[in-house]
């Protein structure tokens, strides 16, 4: 009979419980979301507003930065030792303020993210823990990992990662229109003599790059389509290995010890082949976007300095710009591309944030089965989450 009850749990679950990844992550940000606008919201806000001030800091230095690697290369290429000098000794505070600035980054990152984790983590707990459900939900949340898991370590990959992706896609976003500013006014035009002909391209390092990480995307796309699924199911191996070792135990003591050690044995044996199956696959597909990471980090400084050779060999761009904009070029592919470097974590992120909502439904099943446990949940962290 608990078989057959759990089972129809099970079935009861998967009809409720939205299979879209767009229903998963609005269950989870219904929840998770009331550590942003519940009670005490305004100190996670105002460590958001910090955050968003140590990314304009950090790119107001790396701005200024660029500005200062132009002065240095054209004074090199003058061979002018008193302005080398003096922007050696320039260089020292701008280094000094950019080190503080990275360091008060990682301050406000990290903290926000604790913070995030002990909300939600606490949430989750209030609901696993009322009227005892834990010891329903050992068993009935899913084939594939045990609750434990999903509170402990998907909690915090849903709000640790959220936050460095959001941090980074600001960054990529603001770098992209500070230094574009610097393509489109240092790289100015093109201009290509021929026989009897002359083409101008316009602002041609902007749309050189534009197309440049535009086919980056594509083929980062391409290459790595199968990788969201694949790391999804590589967490969902990881997962179950541990619930068939967390209930090992629990299995063993209801078993005659004769029978039940080679059942074991060959459940963690079958648990752990799938781990490492999961794994390989994982292998192949970061393999594949490596290719395609490394060979930008390779070919993007080449194509900067190549595309500014023909203006600097002709006198109408110096070598102090033609550096300049080489960074530029360089960190606005790369905030262009953000997407492509961050694919992985995307996947990896999307796989906890899923399984939390899983977990999240399960609670809302009950919850529907159970009034009065819903209404004995009204805890100030549920009721911030709501």
């Amino acid at each position: 009979m608990a078989v057959i009850a759990t089972e129809t749990y099970r079935l009861r679950r998967r009809v409720r419980e939205p299979d879209t990844q767009l229903g998963l992550a609005a269950r989870y940000w219904r929840s998770a979301s009331g550590f942003w606008r519940g009670p005490g919201a305004w100190k996670a806000q105002g460590l958001a507003g910090l955050v968003v001030c140590s990314v304009i800091l950090q790119l107001s230095i790396q701005y200024r930065l660029n500005y200062w690697g132009r002065d240095f290369f054209d004074a090199f290429g003058r061979r002018d030792g008193a302005t080398l000098q003096s922007q050696a000794l320039l260089f020292l505070p701008l280094a000094g303020a950019s080190l503080l600035a990275t360091v008060f980054a990682v301050w406000a990152r990290m903290t926000t993210q604790r913070r995030w984790r002990a909300w939600l983590t606490g949430h989750l707990i209030d609901r696993w823990l009322l009227h005892e459900r834990f010891r329903n939900l050992t068993f009935t949340v899913g084939e594939d990992q045990n609750p434990e898991y999903r509170i402990a370590e998907d909690a915090r990959a849903a709000t640790d990662a959220p936050i460095a992706l959001a941090v980074g896609l600001l960054n990529a976003v603001l770098s992209a229109i500070i230094f574009i500013g610097i393509l489109w006014n240092v790289g100015g035009d093109l201009i290509v003599e021929g026989r009897g002909f002359t083409l101008t391209i316009p602002k041609y390092l902007v749309i050189a790059v534009a197309l440049y990480s535009a086919l980056l995307t594509l083929a980062a796309m391409v290459i790595g389509r199968r990788l969201v699924s694949v790391i999804a199911s590589k967490n969902a191996a990881e997962a179950q290995f541990r619930s068939v070792g967390s209930h090992l135990q629990e299995r063993s003591a209801a078993l005659p010890t004769a029978i039940g050690r080679p059942e074991q044995h060959h459940a963690l044996a079958e648990a752990l082949g799938i781990v490492i199956a999961s794994w390989r696959r994982v292998c192949f597909q970061l393999m594949r976007m490596t290719m395609v990471s490394q060979g930008n980090i390779l070919l993007a400084p080449v194509l900067a300095w190549g595309l500014c050779a023909p203006k600097y060999l002709l006198g109408s761009m110096s070598l102090g710009e033609v550096a300049q904009v080489t960074a530029a070029f360089i960190t606005v592919q790369a905030a262009l591309n953000w997407f492509v470097e961050n694919y992985a974590g995307l996947a990896d992120c999307m796989s906890s944030v899923n399984r939390v909502a899983s977990l999240l439904f399960a609670f809302d099943q009950l919850d529907s089965d159970d009034p009065v446990s819903a209404g004995a949940l009204a805890t100030p962290s549920d009721m911030a989450g709501k």
